[in-house]
């Protein structure tokens, strides 16, 4: 299951549109820099640690390990996790390194994350807030939406292709991945770690789509990028909640459809 804007939410994100009194009990998951950063309803958190019994829940995103580290999930720590877009699998929170020799391998012929950056950088102008290559594995800005120049994510696209990469706008950041690094191929190798299924998936990004669309079942939230490019398929749910309130409802159909299965151990990812 990815995570941010799909489990756990920013202060930002929240969508809480109610009476300040009715709103629903937050639980804080991450702090950064000695702050609340991002939270989820107590009601998740509960179906959470309900989905964790009947099922194998591995925490997946784009995030680097180091960030994906600040967010505490209620119940136990997670054996598998996903991070860095697929870039890193850890095993009780460390990186495998067989599996990052395998992505290094299939990156072989992309071009150098330093390239991609320096185009972005070189390209780049007053609307660029901040820029990195994460985990040296993938690039992203952070822009000003209001005065991101048109086109300008449009050439960037046409420059990354023939180098191998993918690009995309979610949100505030423009990120450029290589092309094999996707969370549905870390998904793969954690099926076939536990030899077990079926996969169940939740997300709401365009980075997520590869993901959905390997799962044998999977549900987004109805925000998101995902949703506001209609994106759907036919083993595809949409919860009917947004913002924080998604979370739980999305949660509470992984549980159910674990259960239906009858798992004591799942690809729920």
């Amino acid at each position: 299951m990815d995570l941010d804007r799909t489990v756990i939410y920013s202060a930002a994100a929240l969508a809480l549109d109610m009476p300040d009194a009715d709103a629903p009990r937050l639980l804080c998951v991450e702090l950064f820099r000695n702050a609340p950063l991002s939270f989820m309803t107590e009601d998740a958190a509960v179906l959470l640690e309900r989905l964790q019994a009947v099922a194998t829940v591995v925490p997946t995103t784009t995030r680097t390990p180091e960030q994906l580290a600040r967010v505490h999930l209620p119940g136990p720590p997670a054996r598998y996790a996903i991070a860095s877009n697929g870039g890193h699998l850890l095993v009780d929170g460390v990186p495998d390194a067989a599996w990052s020799a395998t992505v290094r391998s299939r990156l072989t012929d992309c071009a150098p994350p330093a390239d991609v950056e320096a185009r972005m950088r070189d390209n780049g102008g007053d609307f660029v807030l901040n820029q990195r290559v994460a985990s040296d594995l993938f690039a992203y800005a952070v822009v000003d939406r209001a005065a991101l120049p048109d086109g300008w994510v449009d050439e960037l696209t046409v420059w990354c292709d023939p180098r191998g990469w993918t690009v995309s706008l979610q949100g505030r950041k423009v990120y450029a991945v290589p092309r094999p690094l996707t969370k549905s191929a870390a998904a793969a190798e954690v099926r076939d770690r536990c030899g077990v299924g079926p996969v169940l998936a939740a997300g709401d990004s365009l980075l997520d789509a590869d993901l959905l669309a390997f799962a044998d079942a999977a549900i987004r939230p109805a925000h998101g990028e995902l949703a506001d490019s209609g994106f759907a398929l036919d083993h595809l749910a949409v919860t009917t909640a947004t913002g924080v309130r998604a979370g739980a409802e999305l949660l509470g159909w992984l549980h159910d459809h674990a259960a239906a299965a009858s798992l004591s151990v799942s690809g729920s990812l």
